[in-house]
């Protein structure tokens, strides 16, 4: 029997190393700028979503809550609050001496008023201010003769702020940047999943072929549905 015939094992050892230096081959006929953009580009768009999910998550269920608000069976409750000044804020020979701040700071911290405040209006006999936040309003009415005050509250219910916070309508500053924020993540993502795309040369052509088709769609829909 021949060496080969008693140990075919060598032969089948050695001769596997054929198909990874094929496979190496193909891969060093790709451009190293092209491997390493294909390669980026994939984590950037893996982490980016991983990132953004809640943000995306929640831009999407609060856009069709907000779409669809009569779906929903959204209580609101108000009540009236009663209360007075100290008569030296408001009861003064002028609009100017009028004593805006202190006001705004007791009526946050005696009658409980939460929110921005949103508008102010000053007369010789009144004062009044408008406070609003999502899903939330308040509106205040002081005698400036008397340094009483009535205060009108509703507080709307779950599906009313996330609509508010969708909007971002009487949201602040801080909700805004949260806002922004998002709009550049899905940005992003969007961006770099079509780059992705666009090194997978198998699905290339379909893929912007389907992103074209829905382009087309959503243009379509708004000019015959709504132009």
């Amino acid at each position: 029997m021949s060496k080969s015939q008693q140990q075919p094992w060598i032969i089948a050892k050695r001769a596997t190393p054929a198909e990874p230096a094929a496979a190496r081959v193909t891969s060093a006929g790709t451009p190293a700028w092209k491997r390493q953009a294909a390669s980026t580009t994939r984590w950037l768009h893996l982490y980016l979503s991983m990132v953004s999910f809640v943000i995306v998550l929640f831009f999407s269920v609060t856009g069709l809550t907000l779409n669809h608000a009569d779906w929903f069976d959204d209580q609101f409750q108000t009540n009236d609050i009663d209360g007075k000044l100290p008569l030296a804020w408001v009861k003064t020979p002028d609009t100017v001496s009028v004593n805006k701040l202190a006001i705004v700071e007791h009526l946050r911290n005696k009658a409980g008023i939460k929110g921005a405040v949103s508008d102010t209006r000053l007369d010789d006999r009144q004062f009044s201010v408008s406070f609003r936040g999502p899903g939330y309003s308040a509106d205040a009415v002081i005698d400036r003769q008397k340094g009483t005050y009535h205060i009108t509250q509703t507080r709307m219910g779950m599906v009313a702020i996330l609509n508010d916070l969708h909007k971002g309508r009487d949201t602040g500053k801080s909700w805004s940047l949260v806002i922004d924020g998002a709009a550049i993540f899905m940005t992003l993502v969007s961006v770099s999943g079509l780059f992705l795309l666009l090194f997978l040369k198998n699905r290339r052509l379909n893929g912007l072929l389907l992103a074209g088709l829905g382009f087309l769609i959503v243009y379509l829909i708004y000019v015959f549905g709504i132009g």
